[in-house]
């Protein structure tokens, strides 16, 4: 799968973000090249081989039906959680470092009915808001609208099941 500058493209575990070029670099007698991706919440920037682009999970944005099919699992009834919290947490770490937008959902609809319950311990927290973010800037970028407009509608999907974001922090 091959990307164009100006692409906007979802980094696993971080979002989505811009190609904002395409170079190459040595290493001895090798050339690699590389795409310089910059991720939408900041100045961060990533440098991801281009051969090992798929590897590390990078892709195109979910198509706005795929977000509707995400929407609605977010809707609908509540999900089995792991009592185990370092079980839970490897599934959780693992969902999210793939990458998948459906996965991404449903750690952010298993840790919002742990949060219903009880607080949320700061790494559970921060992963929280990981998926959030993910969620939020795919559906934007998916939908064509602003991150609040994408925010109301998860949140909308959410209240169907009950549950409810926190503030972002």
């Amino acid at each position: 799968m091959t990307f164009q500058i100006g692409e906007k493209v979802v980094y696993p575990n971080q979002g989505v973000g811009t190609i904002e070029n395409i170079s190459s670099r040595s290493f001895g007698s090798a050339f690699e090249q590389f795409y310089l991706l910059r991720l939408g919440y900041g100045s961060v920037t990533v440098l991801v081989p281009l051969s090992n682009a798929a590897g590390i999970g990078l892709r195109r944005v979910t198509k706005d039906r795929d977000i509707s099919r995400i929407l609605s699992f977010l809707s609908n009834g509540l999900r089995t959680i792991n009592p185990d919290w370092k079980v839970r947490f490897r599934e959780y770490e693992e969902k999210m470092r793939s990458g998948d937008l459906l996965k991404a959902a449903e750690v952010c609809k298993s840790l919002l009915q742990l949060h219903a319950g009880r607080t949320l311990s700061l790494r559970e927290k921060k992963m929280l808001e990981r998926a959030r973010h993910m969620l939020v800037s795919e559906i934007s970028i998916a939908r064509g609208v602003p991150g609040i407009r994408a925010s109301a509608l998860l949140q909308r999907s959410l209240a169907k099941a009950g549950l409810t974001l926190p503030a972002p922090s």
